[in-house]
């Protein structure tokens, strides 16, 4: 199973601030050299965390595949279609949301939705959709032409962070059978949202799921066990050049 790391939060960051730290091209070649098999960015109307430069910079670097998520917005697909990222995963977006909360309504938007991927598989791109783990969205999107699904699993990982044990047994159930259900039709299986070090352990043992997409958790993660040696290094610069000042 593969794993393809969002580096959104490291945007996020900066944008809290301006300016150019921390820097997500960065971000995707250190996860790159720890062994990512993808890396996944999500270009949001409001640009609130990623830019189009970063798009821009990670695909010119990065030797790993690339996974723009993306909303049907007509500028932004016409943006990732000159950009021809190697995956696109179709996801809903709200402007009123801190994160994507919820899976794409295939079903209501079809007809729009495989207008949309004609073009990108014509340029060789991978296309995904976000969905909620269910027969009909995932008959939705065979019937849409998406290569890939990727579940959402947050009604998993809320139940789990919750400690409700009958409820995300019974929503890792549902993403068994969907991933199942996406297998018998020749779709590819890849999930993804609320996914950390304590649940993770659940997900990988459903058949059929090739990718798992994370980010908050990974970034999350980085923040306590690369703090302490980030404080060294500062420390250590601001003695070294006090002691030359000094001398």
């Amino acid at each position: 199973m593969k794993l393809g790391v969002n580096i959104d939060h490291v945007a996020t960051l900066r944008q809290a601030r301006g300016g150019s730290e921390p820097d997500p091209l960065q971000a995707a070649v250190a996860a790159r050299k720890a062994g990512a098999d993808g890396i996944t960015v999500h270009l949001r109307e409001d640009r609130r965390h990623i830019q189009d430069a970063d798009v821009l910079a990670i695909k010119k670097k990065i030797k790993i595949p690339l996974n723009l998520e993306m909303s049907l917005n007509p500028g932004i697909v016409a943006f990732a279609l000159n950009v021809s990222p190697d995956k696109i995963c179709l996801v809903p977006e709200k402007r009123e949301e801190r994160t994507t909360e919820g899976g794409l309504d295939v079903i209501r938007d079809k007809e729009r939705i495989r207008q949309m991927i004609v073009p990108f598989k014509g340029k060789g791109v991978s296309v995904s959709l976000f969905i909620e783990p269910e027969a009909a969205c995932i008959e939705a999107a065979q019937e849409v032409g998406a290569d890939f699904v990727e579940f959402h699993t947050g009604a998993f990982a809320h139940a789990f962070a919750a400690d409700d044990a009958a409820l995300w047994k019974k929503e890792l159930i549902r993403l068994h059978n969907a991933a199942q259900e996406a297998h018998q039709r020749k779709i590819g299986v890849n999930a993804g949202h609320g996914l950390n070090y304590t649940n993770v352990e659940h997900v990988v043992k459903i058949p059929h799921i090739e990718e798992l997409n994370i980010g908050h958790a990974i970034i999350s993660r980085a923040v306590m066990i690369g703090l302490s040696k980030a404080v060294k290094e500062m420390k250590q610069l601001i003695e070294k050049h006090a002691l030359t000042e000094t001398q």
